[in-house]
């Protein structure tokens, strides 16, 4: 079976984040990766060369497919910023409607400004959903 691409690295978070552009981005991604360390209580790590992640869960599907990923994470590309949101978006129903401008994918949320999002809301998102894994996915943690 083939290896899973995205895989936790060595790479600095800090010297990643100084890379994003443009400069807003940048800032934006500063302050989510500040709000999920505090929201997680683990540490940043990067997965792969853009995810920054926090805490570990190990999955296997029924199709034997098996790996490691980060229970909660993002990535701030050029145009968005992406988090990654597990368990679906229909337990954030309520949550989403008052967070602001943004879009869904399957589990990804896609903000283009922080500024135009509620960050109190945002925060309790990314806190329930880290709950979630943790209650779905009981075991590794944050390495």
């Amino acid at each position: 079976m083939a290896e899973n691409k995205t895989q936790a690295t060595e790479t600095n978070v800090d010297d990643f984040l100084a890379t994003v552009e443009p400069a807003q981005r940048r800032e934006d991604a500063r302050a989510i990766c500040a709000m999920l360390a505090r929201v997680t209580g683990e540490p940043a790590r990067m997965w792969g060369a853009a995810i920054v992640g926090f805490g570990t869960y190990h999955y296997r599907y029924d199709s034997g497919r098996e790996g490691d990923m980060c229970r909660i994470g993002f990535s701030p590309r050029k145009a968005q910023t992406v988090l990654y949101i597990p368990g679906g978006f229909s337990r954030y129903e309520t949550l989403l409607a008052r967070l602001g401008k943004h879009s869904t994918g399957a589990g990804c949320l896609y903000i283009k400004k922080l500024g135009e999002v509620d960050a109190g809301v945002l925060e309790t998102l990314a806190s329930e959903a880290f709950d979630y894994m943790r209650t779905a996915y009981p075991g590794v943690s944050g390495q």
